[in-house]
């Protein structure tokens, strides 16, 4: 996208964060005929620790937006544990396992095609009046945290004007603070020993299957999923406690099978964590600000619907810029088997019948099938 120079002129919708919520919300804003800007601290391809599945639904939603980012067919799911395995492919169509780096290049790709600009920087700032929002952007930083440009001058932080603010910021949502929809203190169901926590890692060998593989332990979900001809990516899924004896142990200690099929396998790229995963907002709504995807609130990664209701809120949160209760609606539609479904597996997952998930799923295959493809459209 092009990167805006010193000053920023006024704008009809600043979108912060630059993931693949934030590029398909500057994609909608601009085939709305608005000017669109996107802030992000990072720069350059971004990647992010998660489980890299596109379901059908999901591969749907990202194509709509004209792009078709390479990989892996998706064929199904598969729990599995020791002895007992359950598999369902889908009936809606394929699925597609797409390195987070490919999804969000082609995304960036499209949104710059569209017309949307890029800033460099962190929101440090926001403030709302009748006509629209002041956010206060601190482009690139240095170690002490001062800021500085290309001759090293240290200077302040630029202030966007926008009509319109959208947070696509993430778990630790910078708008949702700012804005004041960060809820009561210990109320985001985080820091505690129930918190969930994720870890992924790539490994160079070929995929030995088309299906997602959940491969469940009694405290830690393993999620492997091929993304290219040569990659697999895998995603351990548990509590802080779990996740604190690392990568590698979990794998050996948990998953001996897996771990004995990945013992000849190169690792690729570096380790990446996320967490803790449960989120929630006031509301979603404030104003002139919409928060949208991971900063609106989230539940956990165990049903892998993030992309998919992410892009849908982006599509609604556009529609609904001038009417804050249409959007709260419309959140709340979009996200409603999401949070239905995953709140009530995490609560078997995170009970004392756990063991039981995969017996059940394969004692039971029409029902295992009916809740797949209810994630998958």
């Amino acid at each position: 996208m092009t990167a805006v120079g010193p000053r920023a002129d006024d704008v009809d919708v600043l979108v912060v964060g630059a993931g693949p919520v934030g590029l398909a919300a500057a994609v909608h804003a601009r085939a709305a005929g608005l000017d669109v800007l996107v802030v992000d601290r990072r720069s350059g391809t971004l990647d992010k620790a998660c489980g890299e599945g596109l379901l059908p639904g999901a591969l749907r939603a990202v194509q709509a937006l004209g792009v078709d980012p390479p990989g892996h067919l998706l064929s199904g799911i598969s729990y599995r544990s020791p002895g007992r395995s359950a598999d369902h492919r889908f009936t809606s169509g394929p699925g597609r396992g797409v390195r987070r780096t490919a999804l969000h290049d082609a995304l960036r790709e499209r949104a710059a095609g569209a017309g949307a600009s890029l800033l460099h920087g962190k929101v440090c700032g926001l403030r709302q009046h009748a006509g629209g929002v002041e956010v206060d952007v601190a482009r690139g930083s240095r170690a002490d945290g001062s800021r500085a440009d290309g001759t090293g001058e240290v200077r302040g932080p630029v202030t966007v004007r926008a009509g319109w603010v959208l947070g696509c910021d993430g778990l630790h949502s910078t708008v949702r603070r700012l804005a004041g929809l960060e809820p009561a203190s210990g109320q985001h169901g985080g820091r505690s020993t129930g918190d969930r926590y994720g870890l992924r890692r790539h490994f160079r060998v070929p995929p030995w299957t088309d299906l997602v593989e959940v491969h469940w332990s009694p405290d830690v979900e393993a999620y492997v999923t091929p993304v290219g001809e040569q990659t697999v990516g895998v995603a351990l899924l548990g509590s802080r406690a779990v996740h604190e004896a690392g990568f590698d142990v979990l794998l050996r200690s948990r998953f001996p099978e897996l771990s004995a099929r990945l013992a000849d396998a190169s690792p690729i790229g570096s380790l990446l964590g996320a967490g803790p995963l449960r989120r929630r907002s006031r509301r979603r709504s404030t104003g002139r600000v919409h928060l949208v995807g991971d900063a609106s609130g989230y539940v956990d990664a165990l049903t892998g619907e993030g992309v998919r209701v992410g892009l849908a809120q982006a599509d609604a949160a556009v529609r609904h810029l001038g009417d804050g209760d249409a959007y709260e609606r419309a959140w709340r539609a979009v996200t409603r088997d999401y949070r239905a479904l995953t709140t009530g597996l995490l609560a078997w997952a995170s009970s004392p019948v756990r063991r039981a998930i995969v017996p059940a799923a394969s004692r039971a295959p029409w029902l295992y099938g009916a809740v797949v493809e209810r994630l998958a459209r």
